[in-house]
């Protein structure tokens, strides 16, 4: 199994929105990709919480059965659609995958 982590800061304004309209897209963006390959185990897309520590703005957390689900997933058309608007929203970036 592979494990997929993601975060993002998010600019406080970019693509003639702000932030928080921003998040909510980006949300709803990443849960499009939810389903788009076999393979795929767990697939969370969260934004981070009035009142809990948070150093990011939104986190993806997700499972993958193998590298192969993986690797299909970044070359899916869905997945790669949406990473124009995330790369013109976005701060930073971190990723770590792992194998377990």
């Amino acid at each position: 199994m592979i494990k997929h982590i993601v975060m993002w800061k998010l600019k406080d304004h970019a693509e003639g929105a702000d932030k928080a309209t921003n998040l909510r897209k980006m949300k709803e963006l990443l849960d499009s990709c939810a389903n788009v390959v076999p393979g795929i185990l767990k697939f969370e897309a969260v934004l981070a919480q009035p009142g809990l520590e948070a150093s990011y703005d939104v986190v993806l957390y997700s499972e993958f059965e193998s590298r192969a689900a993986l690797d299909a997933y970044q070359d899916h058309p869905d997945h790669v659609a949406i990473k124009p608007f995330i790369g013109a929203v976005r701060e930073a970036r971190q990723c770590m995958d792992y194998e377990i």
